[in-house]
């Protein structure tokens, strides 16, 4: 009931039977619906209550309000940022994706756009050759760093050969698919990129060979000359052993110490003075072991 909000009609001089009419026509009903009793003061504490009372600190804090407040902070503070690519650290930048890039990265997750793209300045450098036709061809800024590369071993005393060089995407149909017949997709995925996924069509890399003969496409080449020097000294001429030793798990290929990768002197330098074996960990790029 509400005791303060209207005086009482029976004591106000209303009949009893007033009131109950009152009551039934529904106006009081209304009254005392509406009426809410006040709140009760609030007595303020003694000055001795003051000095009492233990003061609130973070460390008298509940556990609840701390741990809310502490994941509330943490909601709202923002991502760490990604780490950047070591090749983020070179004066010059180049694209990943496009395929006239010296830093295009090529890879089983990560195919040729468009999937047929064939280089416009195919040249063929003036070196040692162990093949002909489109084989025997690299872009022209791969192929005049071929030469230079080249002609320096030459004056250590070590005989390079180019054993393989620029593959059409219909060049590379025909030796996919000649894997998979002769050793079956799987095994085929680990010797052999698929049409559209080869550096080969970039006119960027190409297989070496030693002027011996020895060990052609065959692991004993890594410890030919010819392996030997290009490991050692490839950085000077812009180039990279594309598919290192135990890396598999990166590049998705087993180790070819034939295959070379041209990215430019800066960045091929730069990977090796900071010991760093992939292109993929270079750029910055996820690693590929397999198809999607």
């Amino acid at each position: 009931m509400c005791h303060n909000c209207v005086a009482d009609p029976l004591q106000s001089g209303a009949s009893r039977r007033s009131f109950a009419r009152f009551l039934a026509a529904g106006a009081g009903l209304t009254v005392l619906a509406a009426c809410t009793p006040p709140e009760p003061p609030v007595a303020a504490p003694s000055s001795s209550s003051l000095e009492a009372a233990p003061a609130v600190t973070s460390a008298s804090a509940s556990p609840v309000a701390s741990a809310t407040a502490e994941s509330t902070t943490a909601a709202v503070e923002p991502p760490a940022p990604a780490p950047a690519s070591p090749s983020a650290a070179l004066p010059r930048q180049f694209s990943l994706t496009d395929p006239a890039s010296p830093w295009l990265v090529v890879n089983k997750h990560r195919p040729l756009a468009p999937a047929d793209y064939v280089p416009a300045d195919l040249v063929q450098p003036n070196v040692q050759l162990a093949v002909s036709g489109e084989a025997a061809l690299l872009n022209s800024t791969t192929a005049a760093a071929a030469e230079a590369m080249f002609t320096a071993a030459a004056r250590d005393g070590v005989i390079m050969t180019l054993a393989s060089g620029y593959r059409s995407y219909v060049t590379q149909v025909t030796t996919y698919n000649g894997y998979v017949a002769a050793r079956g997709q799987a095994d085929a995925d680990t010797a052999s990129a698929r049409p559209g996924y080869s550096e080969h069509q970039t006119g960027w890399a190409f297989d070496i060979g030693d002027g011996g003969g020895a060990c052609g496409f065959q692991p004993c080449f890594a410890d030919q000359p010819a392996a030997i020097w290009a490991k050692a000294n490839g950085h000077r001429f812009g180039f990279v052993v594309r598919y290192p030793w135990m890396f598999h798990p990166v590049t998705g290929y087993y180790y070819e110490p034939w295959h070379l990768r041209f990215i430019g002197v800066e960045a091929a330098t730069d990977m090796a003075n900071r010991g760093i074996s992939t292109v993929e960990e270079y750029f910055g790029v996820e690693a590929a072991p397999g198809y999607p």
